[in-house]
């Protein structure tokens, strides 16, 4: 790798795009940081043709990336090098290799690269390695969308700090937030990962000052998006103000973020290791077409069928996800639902209920459904087809997860 770029020079300014250019030293603090029967109504609902819902899936490719130089190559600090070869990492990823420079260089940086690609890597290997050449500590603070992304984070720098002192903490939802207010009050924090809403809470608490944070990274931006942080996290941005930098992960771009994603970002470099488009091509889809009036019973027949083991049922409406939920427990199925009428505990009860194999379907609407990640869902079921393509992918792609396959169907009226 080319030697480090000095880090000296002009601050930059604040996250909206009023920054100027220009390299400097990362630094901690202050404006030096970085209707009947099966049927429904028809208000205005024009489903996707039944076309566009079918397709024989196809088995993933993948590709080995062959990286140009080794891990032990790379001009960086002897202790980050003997970190990485305790890790066992021996050569660079695609991500890894071809985002450093750019980290390191200090630019804000935006990462298309698919889970599994050793994106978390990426960004940690320059962020550790300007620890140890800076002469101020500075703090960076990575905001993911799942409890599980953020401990798994926190997990991979400590493997890369082994036997430096450096201190990180996460923060999320689902432990004892008086937990978090005693921890955070022993010590400074050089990474700080958390989830959007339960930091939103601390801040607001005042037990967290954002302004420490000199990096933000944004990690499976588009999942945050799926789960509805948008506001969240752009809320937490805002409050973090000056910074140095931003980097911005996510695994699919829509031409319809890019408002949102200039409002982190200053002239950012484009690293693309994915096309970032969604895509369901090794999933099976397919249409069922069936008389409205005989759509529960059909959805009830196929859920016997013995490979329905894990289903995920998608419906139009609050009410129908209800309906359809009863219609199969009458019929000694057994499920939930999840909608915006359900509590949060609620909604987390069925997923875990879902998860375990205790239930064998869980009813779904769309929003209610954002950003689910959970494994072996064998099928998912349009109870009603959706109104456009954007939403029809998200939905088969909750089967299939980490490359498996799956199968969609989709109930269309006859």
């Amino acid at each position: 790798m080319d030697s480090r770029p000095s880090r000296s020079g002009k601050g930059r300014g604040n996250s909206n795009g009023n920054r100027s250019g220009g390299k400097r030293s990362y630094g901690g603090g202050g404006g030096n940081r970085r209707g009947s029967g099966g049927g429904r109504s028809n208000h205005n609902y024009i489903p996707l043709p039944a076309d566009m819902m079918v397709h024989e899936g196809v088995a993933l490719k993948t590709v080995e990336y062959k990286a140009d130089s080794k891990f032990a190559d790379w001009k960086i600090n002897a202790k980050l090098k003997s970190a990485i070869k305790a890790a066992g990492w021996v050569y660079p990823t695609e991500i890894q290799e071809k985002s450093f420079e750019d980290i390191a260089a200090m630019k804000d940086v935006m990462g298309i690269a698919t889970t599994g690609t050793g994106k978390t890597g990426a960004f940690l290997i320059p962020l550790i390695d300007a620890l140890l050449e800076s002469d101020k500590p500075f703090q960076t603070l990575v905001l993911a969308p799942t409890r599980e992304l953020a401990l798994q984070i926190e997990e991979e720098f400590r493997a890369l700090t082994i036997g430096m002192k450096y201190n990180a903490i996460t923060l999320i939802g689902g432990r004892n937030i008086n937990t978090d207010i005693v921890n955070l009050k022993k010590r400074s924090y050089h990474l700080v990962v958390a989830t959007p809403g339960r930091l939103k809470d601390l801040y607001q608490q005042g037990k967290i000052d954002l302004q420490e944070a000199s990096v933000l990274v944004l990690d499976e931006f588009d999942r945050m998006l799926d789960m509805g942080f948008q506001k969240d996290v752009m809320w937490l941005a805002d409050k973090i103000g000056e910074r140095d930098q931003t980097l911005l992960f996510s695994a699919t771009l829509d031409k319809s973020q890019q408002k949102l994603i200039d409002h982190f970002l200053t002239d950012p470099i484009t690293v693309a290791v994915s096309s970032g488009q969604a895509s369901a091509e090794h999933i099976n889809q397919t249409v069922r077409y069936v008389a409205p009036d005989d759509k529960f019973d059909t959805l009830i027949e196929m859920l016997k069928e013995p490979e329905m083991k894990r289903v995920l049922i998608f419906a139009e409406t609050k009410h129908r996800v209800k309906k359809v939920t009863k219609k199969l427990n009458q019929a000694g199925i057994s499920a939930d639902e999840i909608h915006g009428n359900k509590s949060q505990n609620y909604r987390q009860k069925a997923l875990g209920a879902f998860k375990q194999g205790k239930i064998k379907a869980l009813c779904a609407t769309d929003v209610a459904a954002r950003g689910l990640d959970i494994d072996d869902i064998t099928h998912v079921i349009n109870f009603e087809a959706p109104t456009d393509y954007d939403t029809y992918i998200h939905r088969v792609g909750r089967t299939g997860r980490a490359g498996k396959g799956g199968e969609a169907i989709t109930l269309y009226d006859k």
